[in-house]
């Protein structure tokens, strides 16, 4: 029998930034597409291989936890990166409630 459904990707085009979550290393890159399964990403050449690494990615109005699980260097010196989205753990978010409420006031 023959499978009738497919997963296909779509456009999604914004610059984002990815956090690699055990060097706390920042990298700016931009988003290529996105399907059910996961999402690429252009990253510039000073990117080191973090395949197999646990990443964190804000672009637009999305946070993603992830896993790296494809990296390839392109002709023009940039790499791709395929992700795989991971649920969020209770430190991970623990970490970006903390990330995210450093610097501001308390209310009184």
């Amino acid at each position: 029998m023959e499978e009738r459904r497919a997963i296909g990707r779509v456009g999604y085009s914004a610059n984002a930034v990815i956090v690699v979550c055990d060097t706390q290393e920042k990298y700016y890159v931009h988003t290529e597409n996105v399907s059910p399964l996961g999402m690429a990403l252009r990253v510039p050449e000073e990117v080191p291989d973090i395949l197999g690494k646990d990443i964190i990615l804000v672009a637009d109005t999305l946070i993603m936890y992830a896993d790296v699980t494809r990296q390839e260097k392109q002709e023009d010196g940039s790499g791709i990166l395929g992700i795989a989205a991971r649920k969020f753990s209770e430190d991970v978010l623990q970490y970006l409630f903390e990330r995210i409420g450093t610097g501001e006031e308390e209310v009184e």
